[in-house]
């Protein structure tokens, strides 16, 4: 239990930002998840429309990466690694179709 104001006031702050890196590390969570499901989708049935809707997707989730690393929800290596992981999905799904 904080005893003075000053100590309040940082317990508030730390709640806060809690709360915020909870909502930023979800919506990055969400955005590689759907990055998956497209490269799923795109494996599956091989379309332009759904290949531009992977590209997107990988950019939305890199570019959130790097901007929670920046904001420093995330440990650089820990960006690194998922950007990683994304890119090597996005690389396996388009991989046959352009082997065809």
């Amino acid at each position: 239990m904080a005893n003075n104001k000053s100590a309040t006031k940082r317990i508030q702050i730390a709640e806060r930002n809690r709360l915020q890196n909870k909502s930023y590390k979800s919506a990055m969570r969400t955005l590689i998840k759907r990055c998956f499901s497209y490269c799923s989708t795109y494996t599956q049935k091989p379309d332009e429309a759904l290949k531009a809707n992977l590209q997107q997707s990988m950019n939305a989730a890199f570019s959130k990466i790097d901007k929670a690393v920046k904001r420093g929800v995330l440990h650089r290596n820990t960006g690194a690694h998922q950007k990683s992981r994304i890119s090597t999905a996005v690389k396996r799904a388009l991989e046959p179709v352009q082997a065809k």
